[in-house]
Protein backbone atom coordinates (compact mmCIF):
# COMPACT_ATOMS: atom_id res chain seq x y z
CA UNK A 1 0.00 0.00 0.00
CA UNK A 2 2.67 2.44 0.73
CA UNK A 3 4.83 1.57 -2.14
CA UNK A 4 1.46 2.56 -4.21
CA UNK A 5 1.24 5.50 -2.57
CA UNK A 6 4.33 6.94 -3.22
CA UNK A 7 4.37 6.01 -6.87
CA UNK A 8 1.36 8.20 -7.35
CA UNK A 9 3.07 10.88 -5.35
CA UNK A 10 6.16 10.55 -7.31
CA UNK A 11 4.56 10.44 -10.24
CA UNK A 12 2.23 13.70 -9.94
CA UNK A 13 5.22 15.45 -7.99
CA UNK A 14 6.95 15.29 -11.76
CA UNK A 15 3.54 16.31 -13.51
CA UNK A 16 2.52 19.76 -11.82
CA UNK A 17 5.29 22.38 -10.92
CA UNK A 18 5.48 23.78 -7.62
CA UNK A 19 2.61 25.73 -5.60
CA UNK A 20 3.21 28.93 -4.03
CA UNK A 21 4.17 27.59 -0.87
CA UNK A 22 6.46 25.27 -2.02
CA UNK A 23 8.60 27.87 -4.18
CA UNK A 24 9.02 29.84 -1.71
CA UNK A 25 10.55 26.90 0.74
CA UNK A 26 12.72 26.57 -2.25
CA UNK A 27 13.74 29.84 -2.31
CA UNK A 28 14.73 29.27 1.36
CA UNK A 29 17.48 27.02 0.08
CA UNK A 30 18.48 28.88 -2.88
CA UNK A 31 19.10 32.10 -0.16
CA UNK A 32 21.21 30.02 2.50
CA UNK A 33 20.60 31.81 5.98
CA UNK A 34 19.77 30.95 9.31
CA UNK A 35 16.49 31.64 9.22
CA UNK A 36 13.74 33.48 8.02
CA UNK A 37 10.91 36.07 7.84
CA UNK A 38 7.67 33.72 8.15
CA UNK A 39 9.21 30.24 9.41
CA UNK A 40 12.14 28.64 10.76
CA UNK A 41 14.97 27.47 8.31
CA UNK A 42 14.99 23.91 8.18
CA UNK A 43 12.49 23.41 5.36
CA UNK A 44 15.11 25.09 3.12
CA UNK A 45 18.31 23.47 4.87
CA UNK A 46 17.42 20.09 4.11
CA UNK A 47 16.51 21.51 0.15
CA UNK A 48 19.81 23.09 -0.31
CA UNK A 49 21.61 20.37 -1.46
CA UNK A 50 19.39 19.19 -4.10
CA UNK A 51 18.84 22.71 -5.11
CA UNK A 52 22.47 23.94 -5.30
CA UNK A 53 22.51 21.00 -7.51
CA UNK A 54 20.02 22.58 -9.86
CA UNK A 55 17.90 19.34 -9.68
CA UNK A 56 14.28 19.07 -11.48
CA UNK A 57 11.28 19.30 -9.57
CA UNK A 58 10.67 15.62 -9.24
CA UNK A 59 13.92 14.97 -7.41
CA UNK A 60 13.09 17.82 -5.16
CA UNK A 61 9.83 16.26 -3.95
CA UNK A 62 11.76 13.53 -3.25
CA UNK A 63 12.17 14.53 0.31
CA UNK A 64 8.18 15.19 1.18
CA UNK A 65 7.63 12.12 -0.33
CA UNK A 66 10.27 10.53 2.28
CA UNK A 67 9.04 12.41 5.03
CA UNK A 68 5.20 11.32 4.41
CA UNK A 69 6.18 7.70 4.17
CA UNK A 70 8.47 8.00 7.81
CA UNK A 71 5.63 9.68 9.30
CA UNK A 72 3.37 6.53 8.26
CA UNK A 73 5.88 4.02 9.37
CA UNK A 74 6.24 5.64 12.76
CA UNK A 75 2.71 5.49 12.24
CA UNK A 76 2.26 1.76 12.37
CA UNK A 77 4.80 1.33 15.18
CA UNK A 78 3.08 3.65 17.53
CA UNK A 79 -0.13 1.89 16.54
CA UNK A 80 1.58 -1.46 17.13
CA UNK A 81 3.06 -0.68 20.89
CA UNK A 82 -0.32 1.33 21.69
CA UNK A 83 -2.67 -2.11 20.96
CA UNK A 84 -1.08 -3.65 24.05
CA UNK A 85 -2.30 -6.99 23.36
CA UNK A 86 -0.48 -8.76 19.96
CA UNK A 87 -2.55 -7.65 17.10
CA UNK A 88 -0.06 -9.02 14.48
CA UNK A 89 -0.31 -5.75 12.44
CA UNK A 90 -4.03 -5.35 11.86
CA UNK A 91 -3.48 -1.87 14.29
CA UNK A 92 -0.64 -0.38 12.54
CA UNK A 93 -2.20 -1.50 8.87
CA UNK A 94 -5.81 0.16 9.94
CA UNK A 95 -3.80 3.23 11.71
CA UNK A 96 -1.17 3.55 8.31
CA UNK A 97 -4.45 3.09 6.00
CA UNK A 98 -6.36 5.85 7.81
CA UNK A 99 -3.46 8.25 7.46
CA UNK A 100 -3.06 7.25 3.97
CA UNK A 101 -6.88 7.55 2.89
CA UNK A 102 -6.77 11.46 4.25
CA UNK A 103 -7.11 13.36 1.55
CA UNK A 104 -4.87 16.77 2.56
CA UNK A 105 -2.07 15.02 3.72
CA UNK A 106 -1.29 13.69 0.24
CA UNK A 107 -0.49 17.46 -0.91
CA UNK A 108 1.79 17.55 1.98
CA UNK A 109 3.38 14.48 1.09
CA UNK A 110 3.88 15.79 -2.39
CA UNK A 111 5.30 19.38 -1.76
CA UNK A 112 7.48 19.96 0.92
CA UNK A 113 5.62 22.85 3.62
CA UNK A 114 6.85 23.18 7.61
CA UNK A 115 3.92 21.13 8.10
CA UNK A 116 5.49 18.21 5.92
CA UNK A 117 8.35 18.33 8.25
CA UNK A 118 6.86 18.72 11.65
CA UNK A 119 3.99 15.71 10.95
CA UNK A 120 7.28 13.54 10.97
CA UNK A 121 8.86 14.95 14.13
CA UNK A 122 5.50 15.04 16.19
CA UNK A 123 5.21 10.90 14.91
CA UNK A 124 8.87 10.42 16.50
CA UNK A 125 8.23 13.00 19.49
CA UNK A 126 5.29 10.63 20.45
CA UNK A 127 7.39 7.49 20.15
CA UNK A 128 10.24 9.11 22.04
CA UNK A 129 7.68 10.43 24.68
CA UNK A 130 6.13 6.87 24.73
CA UNK A 131 9.61 5.18 25.70
CA UNK A 132 10.36 7.60 28.24
CA UNK A 133 7.29 6.76 30.04
CA UNK A 134 8.73 4.06 30.69
CA UNK A 135 10.68 3.93 34.21
CA UNK A 136 13.64 2.65 33.25
CA UNK A 137 14.29 4.28 30.45
CA UNK A 138 13.83 7.81 32.07
CA UNK A 139 16.97 6.75 33.60
CA UNK A 140 19.39 6.39 30.79
CA UNK A 141 20.96 9.22 29.00
CA UNK A 142 20.23 7.99 25.40
CA UNK A 143 16.46 8.40 25.34
CA UNK A 144 16.81 12.03 26.79
CA UNK A 145 19.52 13.09 24.21
CA UNK A 146 17.58 11.38 21.42
CA UNK A 147 14.20 13.63 22.68
CA UNK A 148 16.54 16.64 22.49
CA UNK A 149 17.75 16.42 19.18
CA UNK A 150 13.80 15.50 17.74
CA UNK A 151 13.00 18.67 19.71
CA UNK A 152 15.40 20.97 18.10
CA UNK A 153 14.94 20.13 15.01
CA UNK A 154 11.09 20.27 15.64
CA UNK A 155 11.59 23.34 16.12
CA UNK A 156 14.14 23.92 13.47
CA UNK A 157 11.04 23.23 11.32
CA UNK A 158 7.93 25.68 12.66
CA UNK A 159 6.89 27.84 15.45
CA UNK A 160 3.70 25.57 16.87
CA UNK A 161 6.44 22.93 17.35
CA UNK A 162 6.19 24.66 20.49
CA UNK A 163 2.75 23.13 21.16
CA UNK A 164 4.05 19.72 20.08
CA UNK A 165 6.91 19.64 22.78
CA UNK A 166 3.96 21.05 25.59
CA UNK A 167 2.75 17.79 24.93
CA UNK A 168 5.88 15.94 25.67
CA UNK A 169 6.28 17.83 28.87
CA UNK A 170 2.27 17.02 30.21
CA UNK A 171 2.69 13.01 28.88
CA UNK A 172 6.33 12.89 31.15
CA UNK A 173 4.66 14.92 34.26
CA UNK A 174 1.50 12.45 34.06
CA UNK A 175 3.87 9.29 33.81
CA UNK A 176 6.54 10.58 36.50
CA UNK A 177 4.94 13.43 38.30
CA UNK A 178 6.55 16.22 39.85
CA UNK A 179 10.11 14.12 40.71
CA UNK A 180 10.73 13.81 36.74
CA UNK A 181 12.18 18.19 37.19
CA UNK A 182 14.74 16.64 39.68
CA UNK A 183 15.92 14.39 36.88
CA UNK A 184 19.15 15.96 35.09
CA UNK A 185 18.66 14.45 31.88
CA UNK A 186 15.96 16.18 31.65
CA UNK A 187 17.65 19.16 31.51
CA UNK A 188 20.35 18.06 28.80
CA UNK A 189 17.57 17.72 27.01
CA UNK A 190 16.16 20.81 26.83
CA UNK A 191 19.45 22.34 26.15
CA UNK A 192 20.55 19.87 23.46
CA UNK A 193 17.15 21.46 21.90
CA UNK A 194 17.86 25.50 23.11
CA UNK A 195 21.12 24.80 21.12
CA UNK A 196 19.74 23.32 17.93
CA UNK A 197 17.30 26.08 17.58
CA UNK A 198 19.64 28.74 18.19
CA UNK A 199 20.36 29.78 14.93
CA UNK A 200 16.27 31.19 14.76
CA UNK A 201 16.86 33.26 17.49
CA UNK A 202 20.35 34.59 16.05
CA UNK A 203 18.89 35.70 12.68
CA UNK A 204 15.68 37.29 14.77
CA UNK A 205 17.96 38.88 17.36
CA UNK A 206 19.90 40.41 13.91
CA UNK A 207 16.87 41.45 12.69
CA UNK A 208 14.89 43.47 15.07
CA UNK A 209 12.83 40.21 16.10
CA UNK A 210 10.88 40.67 13.30
CA UNK A 211 9.73 36.79 12.92
CA UNK A 212 8.50 36.74 16.27
CA UNK A 213 6.71 39.84 15.72
CA UNK A 214 5.03 38.74 12.42
CA UNK A 215 3.86 35.25 13.86
CA UNK A 216 2.57 37.66 16.80
CA UNK A 217 0.12 39.70 14.74
CA UNK A 218 -0.32 36.52 12.00
CA UNK A 219 -1.69 34.71 14.87
CA UNK A 220 -3.90 37.26 16.63
CA UNK A 221 -6.36 37.67 13.25
CA UNK A 222 -9.19 39.31 13.64
CA UNK A 223 -12.29 39.63 15.65
CA UNK A 224 -13.57 36.29 16.91
CA UNK A 225 -16.40 34.89 15.34
CA UNK A 226 -17.80 30.98 16.91
CA UNK A 227 -18.99 30.52 12.86
CA UNK A 228 -15.47 30.57 11.88
CA UNK A 229 -14.55 28.36 14.08
CA UNK A 230 -17.30 26.13 13.21
CA UNK A 231 -16.53 26.24 9.48
CA UNK A 232 -12.95 25.46 10.56
CA UNK A 233 -14.03 21.91 11.85
CA UNK A 234 -16.19 21.02 9.05
CA UNK A 235 -12.97 21.43 6.33
CA UNK A 236 -11.05 19.71 8.97
CA UNK A 237 -13.49 16.66 8.82
CA UNK A 238 -13.09 17.10 5.07
CA UNK A 239 -9.48 17.50 4.58
CA UNK A 240 -9.05 14.50 6.91
CA UNK A 241 -12.35 11.92 7.01
CA UNK A 242 -13.76 10.06 9.76
CA UNK A 243 -11.34 7.18 9.74
CA UNK A 244 -8.96 9.22 11.63
CA UNK A 245 -11.64 10.67 13.33
CA UNK A 246 -12.17 7.06 15.16
CA UNK A 247 -8.78 7.66 17.06
CA UNK A 248 -11.33 9.16 19.93
CA UNK A 249 -12.48 5.38 20.66
CA UNK A 250 -8.90 4.11 20.83
CA UNK A 251 -8.32 7.10 23.41
CA UNK A 252 -11.22 6.17 25.38
CA UNK A 253 -10.64 2.14 24.92
CA UNK A 254 -7.82 2.52 27.99
CA UNK A 255 -9.03 4.82 30.65
CA UNK A 256 -5.81 3.97 32.97
CA UNK A 257 -2.11 3.99 32.16
CA UNK A 258 0.23 6.70 30.78
CA UNK A 259 -0.44 6.08 26.98
CA UNK A 260 -3.30 7.54 26.89
CA UNK A 261 -1.71 10.74 27.90
CA UNK A 262 -0.62 10.77 24.40
CA UNK A 263 -4.27 12.10 23.19
CA UNK A 264 -2.13 15.78 24.24
CA UNK A 265 -0.34 15.11 20.81
CA UNK A 266 -3.82 15.86 19.02
CA UNK A 267 -5.84 17.55 21.58
CA UNK A 268 -3.13 20.78 22.13
CA UNK A 269 -2.45 22.09 18.87
CA UNK A 270 -5.94 21.28 17.65
CA UNK A 271 -7.74 23.23 20.28
CA UNK A 272 -5.35 25.97 19.84
CA UNK A 273 -5.69 26.12 16.20
CA UNK A 274 -9.45 25.82 16.35
CA UNK A 275 -9.63 28.78 18.52
CA UNK A 276 -7.56 30.55 16.24
CA UNK A 277 -9.59 29.94 13.47
CA UNK A 278 -12.25 31.82 15.20
CA UNK A 279 -10.41 35.02 14.26
CA UNK A 280 -9.60 33.40 10.86
CA UNK A 281 -6.10 32.70 11.13
CA UNK A 282 -5.87 29.15 11.22
CA UNK A 283 -5.39 27.26 7.80
CA UNK A 284 -6.69 23.43 6.59
CA UNK A 285 -2.62 21.84 6.47
CA UNK A 286 -1.46 23.68 9.71
CA UNK A 287 -3.36 21.20 11.84
CA UNK A 288 -1.88 18.10 9.68
CA UNK A 289 0.70 17.15 12.71
CA UNK A 290 -2.04 16.85 15.29
CA UNK A 291 -4.38 14.06 13.07
CA UNK A 292 -1.19 12.76 12.80
CA UNK A 293 -1.00 11.97 16.49
CA UNK A 294 -4.97 10.51 16.13
CA UNK A 295 -3.44 7.93 13.68
CA UNK A 296 -2.24 5.80 16.06
CA UNK A 297 -5.50 6.05 17.89
CA UNK A 298 -7.47 5.23 14.91
CA UNK A 299 -5.67 2.23 14.02
CA UNK A 300 -6.07 0.29 17.54
CA UNK A 301 -10.07 1.35 17.35
CA UNK A 302 -10.28 0.43 13.55
CA UNK A 303 -8.70 -3.19 14.29
CA UNK A 304 -10.94 -3.81 16.75
CA UNK A 305 -14.46 -2.37 15.65
CA UNK A 306 -13.36 -4.97 12.30
CA UNK A 307 -12.61 -7.45 14.64
CA UNK A 308 -15.82 -7.05 16.15
CA UNK A 309 -17.57 -7.16 13.02
CA UNK A 310 -18.08 -3.57 12.33
CA UNK A 311 -17.34 -4.02 8.83
CA UNK A 312 -19.79 -2.62 6.72
CA UNK A 313 -19.61 0.88 8.18
CA UNK A 314 -15.73 0.36 7.67
CA UNK A 315 -15.62 -0.54 4.53
CA UNK A 316 -18.00 2.17 3.45
CA UNK A 317 -15.48 5.00 4.68
CA UNK A 318 -12.48 3.15 3.36
CA UNK A 319 -14.59 3.45 -0.24
CA UNK A 320 -15.36 7.39 0.11
CA UNK A 321 -12.04 8.57 1.27
CA UNK A 322 -10.24 6.87 -1.40
CA UNK A 323 -12.42 8.02 -3.74
CA UNK A 324 -12.16 11.90 -2.21
CA UNK A 325 -8.52 11.13 -2.00
CA UNK A 326 -8.22 10.11 -5.80
CA UNK A 327 -10.21 13.24 -6.96
CA UNK A 328 -8.25 15.50 -4.84
CA UNK A 329 -5.20 14.17 -7.05
CA UNK A 330 -6.75 14.33 -10.22
CA UNK A 331 -7.87 17.50 -10.03
CA UNK A 332 -4.59 18.75 -8.53
CA UNK A 333 -3.34 16.79 -12.51
CA UNK A 334 -6.50 17.91 -14.56
CA UNK A 335 -6.33 21.80 -13.35
CA UNK A 336 -9.87 20.92 -11.85
CA UNK A 337 -11.08 19.44 -14.96
CA UNK A 338 -14.04 18.29 -15.67
CA UNK A 339 -15.69 19.95 -12.64
CA UNK A 340 -14.23 23.35 -12.60
CA UNK A 341 -14.55 24.89 -16.45
CA UNK A 342 -11.80 26.53 -17.86
CA UNK A 343 -12.55 29.99 -17.12
CA UNK A 344 -9.72 32.13 -16.72
CA UNK A 345 -11.01 33.64 -13.51
CA UNK A 346 -9.77 37.12 -12.53
CA UNK A 347 -9.04 36.27 -8.36
CA UNK A 348 -11.94 38.75 -7.59
CA UNK A 349 -15.87 37.95 -6.32
CA UNK A 350 -16.93 38.27 -9.75
CA UNK A 351 -14.57 35.73 -11.57
CA UNK A 352 -13.39 33.43 -8.43
CA UNK A 353 -9.99 32.21 -9.80
CA UNK A 354 -9.50 28.13 -10.16
CA UNK A 355 -7.39 26.97 -6.97
CA UNK A 356 -5.87 24.08 -9.56
CA UNK A 357 -4.36 26.33 -12.08
CA UNK A 358 -1.95 27.13 -9.56
CA UNK A 359 0.10 24.36 -10.79
CA UNK A 360 0.42 24.59 -14.22
CA UNK A 361 2.28 27.09 -16.41
CA UNK A 362 4.75 29.10 -13.58
CA UNK A 363 7.45 27.18 -15.05
CA UNK A 364 6.99 28.31 -18.37
CA UNK A 365 6.13 31.82 -17.60
CA UNK A 366 9.52 31.99 -15.53
CA UNK A 367 11.71 30.90 -18.36
CA UNK A 368 9.60 33.32 -20.81
CA UNK A 369 10.39 36.35 -18.21
CA UNK A 370 14.22 35.76 -17.99
CA UNK A 371 13.75 36.05 -21.91
CA UNK A 372 12.34 38.97 -22.01
CA UNK A 373 14.22 41.08 -19.59
CA UNK A 374 17.10 40.11 -21.23
CA UNK A 375 15.39 41.65 -24.23
CA UNK A 376 14.56 44.79 -23.01
CA UNK A 377 17.20 45.74 -20.80
CA UNK A 378 15.22 44.76 -17.81
CA UNK A 379 16.98 43.58 -14.39
CA UNK A 380 14.34 42.65 -12.76
CA UNK A 381 10.37 41.10 -12.16
CA UNK A 382 7.77 42.89 -10.38
CA UNK A 383 3.89 41.57 -9.33
CA UNK A 384 1.24 42.81 -7.50
CA UNK A 385 0.96 40.47 -4.87
CA UNK A 386 3.02 38.58 -2.55
CA UNK A 387 1.16 35.24 -3.71
CA UNK A 388 3.10 35.31 -7.05
CA UNK A 389 6.37 36.66 -6.32
CA UNK A 390 7.22 32.92 -5.30
CA UNK A 391 6.87 31.33 -8.49
CA UNK A 392 8.06 34.07 -10.47
CA UNK A 393 11.44 34.04 -7.97
CA UNK A 394 12.18 30.26 -8.75
CA UNK A 395 11.47 29.93 -11.90
CA UNK A 396 12.86 33.44 -13.43
CA UNK A 397 16.15 32.97 -11.20
CA UNK A 398 18.36 34.91 -10.83
CA UNK A 399 16.49 37.48 -11.21
CA UNK A 400 15.52 39.75 -8.23
CA UNK A 401 11.66 40.17 -7.81
CA UNK A 402 9.89 42.73 -6.46
CA UNK A 403 6.38 43.18 -4.85
CA UNK A 404 4.47 46.17 -5.88
CA UNK A 405 2.23 46.63 -2.59
CA UNK A 406 3.10 48.23 0.90
CA UNK A 407 4.00 45.38 2.95
CA UNK A 408 7.11 44.34 4.58
CA UNK A 409 7.93 40.12 4.19
CA UNK A 410 10.87 38.10 2.80
CA UNK A 411 10.95 39.32 -0.44
CA UNK A 412 11.49 42.76 0.60
CA UNK A 413 14.70 41.40 2.36
CA UNK A 414 15.96 39.51 -0.63
CA UNK A 415 14.88 41.70 -3.35
CA UNK A 416 13.97 45.04 -1.28
CA UNK A 417 11.40 47.67 -3.14
CA UNK A 418 11.68 48.68 -5.82
CA UNK A 419 13.80 52.22 -6.25
CA UNK A 420 11.62 55.06 -7.42
CA UNK A 421 12.11 55.56 -11.16
CA UNK A 422 12.85 52.15 -11.55
CA UNK A 423 12.24 49.72 -14.61
CA UNK A 424 11.03 46.50 -14.12
CA UNK A 425 9.00 43.75 -16.09
CA UNK A 426 5.72 43.71 -14.86
CA UNK A 427 3.81 39.95 -14.70
CA UNK A 428 0.47 39.65 -14.55
CA UNK A 429 -1.57 36.47 -14.06
CA UNK A 430 -5.11 36.11 -15.23
CA UNK A 431 -6.29 33.72 -12.22
CA UNK A 432 -5.49 36.79 -9.58
CA UNK A 433 -4.95 39.99 -12.24
CA UNK A 434 -4.69 43.54 -11.17
CA UNK A 435 -5.05 46.79 -13.19
CA UNK A 436 -2.14 47.66 -14.76
CA UNK A 437 -0.22 50.38 -12.44
CA UNK A 438 0.49 53.85 -14.26
CA UNK A 439 0.19 57.35 -12.83
CA UNK A 440 0.61 58.57 -9.55
CA UNK A 441 0.35 55.22 -7.88
CA UNK A 442 2.64 53.72 -10.67
CA UNK A 443 4.39 53.59 -13.75
CA UNK A 444 4.92 56.83 -15.98
CA UNK A 445 4.45 53.85 -18.64
CA UNK A 446 3.82 50.36 -19.38
CA UNK A 447 4.14 48.28 -22.64
CA UNK A 448 2.47 45.27 -23.19
CA UNK A 449 5.46 43.02 -24.22
CA UNK A 450 3.34 39.59 -24.73
CA UNK A 451 0.51 37.31 -23.40
CA UNK A 452 1.57 33.68 -22.54
CA UNK A 453 -1.82 30.96 -22.25
CA UNK A 454 -1.83 27.68 -20.06
CA UNK A 455 -2.91 25.09 -21.69
CA UNK A 456 -4.22 22.04 -19.50
CA UNK A 457 -6.08 18.71 -21.57
CA UNK A 458 -6.91 21.53 -24.47
CA UNK A 459 -8.54 24.27 -22.31
CA UNK A 460 -7.14 27.82 -21.56
CA UNK A 461 -6.85 27.55 -17.70
CA UNK A 462 -5.22 30.93 -17.26
CA UNK A 463 -2.58 33.86 -19.25
CA UNK A 464 0.41 35.44 -17.78
CA UNK A 465 1.03 38.98 -19.70
CA UNK A 466 4.09 40.64 -19.68
CA UNK A 467 4.73 44.21 -19.28
CA UNK A 468 7.84 46.38 -19.89
CA UNK A 469 7.55 49.33 -17.42
CA UNK A 470 9.53 52.39 -16.45
CA UNK A 471 10.14 55.13 -13.53
CA UNK A 472 8.05 53.75 -10.67
CA UNK A 473 6.88 56.16 -8.72
CA UNK A 474 7.07 54.37 -5.66
CA UNK A 475 3.86 54.79 -3.96
CA UNK A 476 1.91 51.06 -4.30
CA UNK A 477 -1.90 50.65 -4.47
CA UNK A 478 -2.48 47.67 -6.42
CA UNK A 479 -6.10 47.20 -7.84
CA UNK A 480 -7.69 44.39 -8.87
CA UNK A 481 -8.64 44.44 -12.43
CA UNK A 482 -12.41 44.54 -13.37
CA UNK A 483 -14.33 41.62 -14.54
CA UNK A 484 -15.04 41.62 -17.90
Amino acid sequence: MLVLVCVVHFALGALVGLSVDEAHYALYAAHPALSYFDHPPLVGWVQWPLVALNTPTAVLRLVPELLWLGTALLVFGLAERLQGAPSRGQAGLWAVLAWALAPLPHVLGIGLLPDTLLMFWTAALMAATLHLMDASAVQRPGPWLALGVLLGLAGLSKYTAILAALAVALCLLVAHGARLLGNRWLWVAVLVALVLVAPVAVWNYQNHWISFTYQAQHGAGGGWQAGHVLRFLLIQVLAYGPLLLWGWAGVRHDRTGPPRSLRLFFAVPFVLLAYLAGGGTSLPHWTAPAWVALAPFAGVALARAWHDGRRTPIVALVVLQGLASAALLGLMLTAGAPFISGAQGQGNTQAPSNPFADLHGWDAAGQRARTLAAQHGLASVSVQNWTLASRLGWYARPLPVHVLESRFDQFTLWAGDLPVGGDTLLVDWSQLAYAVPQGAHGFADCTLLEQQPVQRLGATIATFRFYACHRWSGDPQPRLADSP
